[in-house]
This record gives structure tokens, sequence and C-alpha cells, in this order.
């Protein structure tokens, strides 16, 4: 099958206008790689973005019902659009999953209907779908032959789904959607009017520590993933988990106040972490591991 280069730079364009910190890494890939990442980021970014629209729920619910459709005929030869024309050629040229693919669409249904989760179990579940997948679909691209790199990737995706959520407690607060599990704030006992209120307090703090300290847990596992795969594309994760990590440390020096303003890295902060990053990566393997 010929690459569709068309549908490739539709992607590309896609990734460089929404992608923030994910486009940092996906420049350390080789080209072929790197264009793969592509069709698969412009896949989740419009998955992604239903959750998010100003749209009536049956409209949502029947967008991603044709999500699903349109990954059916690219698994079955007929891609319709350029984000599938490119996720097909991807898929059989990485042997990506239609059924991780498809987990995805099925994550960002769980936001149409679930604004709660009871336990830290329920979000990780949630949390699998629309990111810990995608790091599946991420390693086939990048290339891994130890089967331990699948636990490894689930855990980085789960620790940087952790630390969106994190990060934008305000923002899915004033869509309704609280992330943190319902058991840990009773833990703590901050209530959901404080959260919605945006009340700092000494409770909440404790409670943010809590589950950064949770999402601490997962990058230590999720770094063990970069030895496991292939030295070109060790930088892909390094620089990813690096920049998210880094938000981590951003929201405690701010002493956990994610009200006051989007938690985020500037420009150059960004490109000299990944430029650091990616330099490291090429480093002797027993020192990878702790190359962020």
């Amino acid at each position: 099958m010929p690459a569709p280069v068309e549908a490739y730079e539709h992607c590309r364009r896609v990734t460089k206008e929404a992608a923030g910190n994910f486009y940092y890494a996906f420049i350390t890939l080789p080209r072929r790689r790197r264009r793969a990442m592509y069709a698969a980021y412009a896949y989740c970014r419009l998955c992604d973005d239903l959750a998010d629209d100003d749209l009536p729920l049956p409209q949502k619910a029947r967008q991603i019902q044709e999500i699903g459709e349109r990954l059916l005929e690219a698994k079955n030869g007929r891609p319709q659009g350029p984000v599938f024309e490119a996720l097909a050629h991807a898929a059989a040229e990485y042997e990506i999953s239609f059924d991780d693919l498809a987990e995805v669409a099925k994550g960002v249904e769980m936001d149409l209907t679930v604004s709660r989760y009871r336990t830290f179990e329920d979000l990780a579940a949630y949390c699998y779908r629309v990111a810990s997948v995608v790091g599946l679909i991420c390693i086939r691209i990048c290339g891994y032959n130890d089967p331990r790199a699948r636990e490894y990737a689930i855990d980085l995706g789960l620790a940087m789904q952790l630390t969106n959520i994190l990060r934008d407690v305000r923002e899915d607060a004033e869509r309704g959607r609280i992330y943190i599990p319902q058991e840990d704030m009773e833990r703590f006992n901050y209530s959901e009017e404080e959260l919605m209120a945006g009340t700092v307090n000494d409770r909440f703090r404790e409670l943010m520590a809590f589950e950064l300290a949770r999402a601490r847990e997962h990058f230590t596992s999720g770094k063990r993933l970069i030895t496991l795969l292939p030295v070109r594309t060790r930088a892909f994760p390094a620089v990813l988990g690096g920049l998210y990590e880094r938000l981590l440390d951003r929201i405690e020096s701010r002493r956990y106040n994610v009200f006051a303003g989007r938690v985020g890295l500037t420009t150059r902060e960004k490109i000299a972490l990944a430029v650091r990053l990616w330099i490291q990566s090429y480093v002797p393997m027993e020192r990878v591991a702790t190359a962020w």
C-alpha cells in the first residue's frame, strides 16, 4: 500500500496545531515512525474533541458511533477521510491493533455519561482507555520485543493522564466533571462543593500531595519502558514523560493551587528539556532509565 502523502500531511498539521507537549516528543522520531505517530495523534484528537464540544449529548454519541464505523471501514481497507487514510496505512505498517484504537473512542464515550469516579480502580479503567491504550499504540510504532514494554507503557499512560487530571481540576469542574476519586476526597475530608468553589486549604493540599505521589509512582514504573525500546526511539517516551512530570513539579511549586491559572511550561522550557532528554536517551542503557 503506497503511503497516502496528503493524508499524512493533514495529520502533521493537526498535530502541530494541537499537540502541545506531544509535538516536542514526536520530533525525536525517525520520519516514517513520526508520520505514523501523527496519524495516531490526529485520530485521538478527533475522538477527544468530541467530549469537549458544546454539542447536545445525543449528537456527541452519534458522532462517536460514526468514528467507530469509520474505524471499522479503515480496518477493512476502505478508509474515509485523511485521518483514517493515514491511520489505516500506519496500522498496517506497524501492526497497530484496531481494538486498541477502538478503546480510545470508548474512553471518550465514558466522558459523555460519567462525571464522577468512586474509587481509583474505577478511574484507572477510564485512564486505561484514554491514555494507557495510547501508550500501547505508541510502542507499536516505536518498536519493541520484550513483552514487559506493554506493562510499562500502560503505567506511563496512566501517569500522564493522572497529571492531566491534576492540572485540569478547575477546567474539568467548570464542565461538571470531577476525576479525583470520591474515596480520596472523603479520606481527606475535602468536599465536592469546596472543589467546585476552587477552595485551596490544607485538606486540599494534602489531597493533591497524595494524588501527585500516586502519579509519580506510575512515572517511576513507566521509565522502565525506555530501555526496552530501540535506541532511536527511546527519546520519544523520555521527552514525553519528562515534560509531563515537570508539570507535577510546577503544581508543587504553586503549593497545589491549580485554580489560580493553567499550569504549564514555557516554550523555551519545553525545548530545553526536550533537547536534554533527547541527548540523554543515547547514553548507556544502565543510565537511560534515570534520564528524566
